[in-house]
């Protein structure tokens, strides 16, 4: 084949003079702006910044808390653009749920995001070993990492660290009952992190429909059996939940529950077909019996999660004002219907 002669081109730049521009250098102009974009500093949290969060909240993200650079050790960092004050604003830290196999700590950017943009609290979305890596007790031993990182490096962000609260659904329900009744117990601490000598207890607790006694998850109508070995249950604690009953027993935020745990709001729903309503019966039950603080909001034909009652949502944010804001109301301990009757 006889090659063509090159052909020349006309771009922008030389237009002016009508100069012509061979394909060569024409190359070379487009790898030099491609470049200049790639290099362009920008900050791995504009890198991440997912779509939807708003423009009012900072985020920081992908802060390895655990002194590894394994990526599910990782938290976000939700500040207001704007605060309210120039006081340290007390935290908010989400837990995910996922039956401990599956979700990530993006999760948590939507559950704390009308707290942060409000200027009045900060944001922390954590992420965790699950089950596909690790077996229990990793999970805690992370999360309590998480909580030491926030409150060692309150000062750096004006945070408070003796109003650290506390959220999860589900697994993350059970994951932030753990941190609330297990603050004393040093087995579960692990040795993560560059901070083992700050406290990982927090301030109080809002326990959306967690498990609370793993052993007796099976007793109770559910579309699974959680005793198997291959149901959630199961692989967090490597293998039958009956045929490992220390581990099960290690894993129930009910086994620790004392009169110095902090306050705990638990909100499930009484048609919850996954994790069995009686879970948290057990738990509000245990610990209004050692006398510890505890408001136990019950969602009527509520299923597991996704509750249509905005009242639902309200009474988180007063719980989280009284406890970490300290604005004296009182929360109520009422029932409330999955849907919105009238008013709340």
């Amino acid at each position: 084949m006889i090659p063509r002669p090159l052909k020349t081109f006309h771009t922008t730049a030389n237009l002016m003079t009508d100069a012509p521009v061979s394909p060569v250098a024409l190359l070379a102009s487009a790898l030099a702006a491609v470049t200049l974009f790639v290099c362009a500093p920008v900050s791995s949290a504009q890198q991440r910044r997912p779509q939807g969060l708003p423009d009012s909240i900072q985020l920081q993200a992908d802060i390895p808390y655990a002194g590894t650079d394994n990526a599910k050790q990782k938290l976000n960092l939700l500040l207001p653009q704007q605060r309210a004050s120039t006081r340290p604003l007390p935290v908010i830290v989400y837990i995910h749920g996922g039956a401990w196999r599956a979700g990530d700590r993006r999760a948590g950017h939507r559950r704390v995001a009308s707290y942060v943009t409000s200027g009045q609290y900060a944001g922390v979305s954590v992420g965790y070993r699950l089950t596909d890596e690790a077996i229990w007790p990793a999970q805690i031993h992370d999360c309590k990492a998480a909580i030491r990182w926030v409150r060692a490096n309150a000062k750096q962000y004006n945070l408070n660290p003796d109003k650290i609260g506390v959220m999860g659904d589900s697994a993350g329900g059970q994951l932030v009952a753990m941190l609330g009744t297990s603050g004393g117990v040093k087995a579960l601490e692990g040795t993560l992190g560059d901070h083992l000598t700050t406290s990982s207890k927090v301030q109080c607790v809002v326990d959306n429909f967690g498990p609370a006694d793993l052993a007796a998850m099976k007793d109770y109508p559910s579309r699974m059996d959680h005793d198997r070995a291959d149901s959630p249950e199961g692989k967090l604690v490597g293998g039958q939940v009956s045929a490992n009953q220390q581990a099960a027993a290690s894993a129930s935020p009910i086994s620790y529950v004392s009169k110095e745990d902090p306050p705990f709001l638990i909100i499930h729903g009484t048609d919850d077909m996954l994790v069995p309503y009686n879970q948290s019966v057990r738990l509000a039950k245990a610990l209004k019996g050692v006398g510890a603080k505890c408001n136990f909001t019950t969602v009527t034909e509520g299923g597991h999660g996704g509750f249509r009652n905005p009242a639902v949502r309200q009474r988180e944010r007063q719980f989280f004002d009284k406890h970490l804001r300290g604005i004296e109301r009182d929360v109520p301990d009422s029932d409330l219907p999955n849907e919105m009757r009238g008013k709340p």
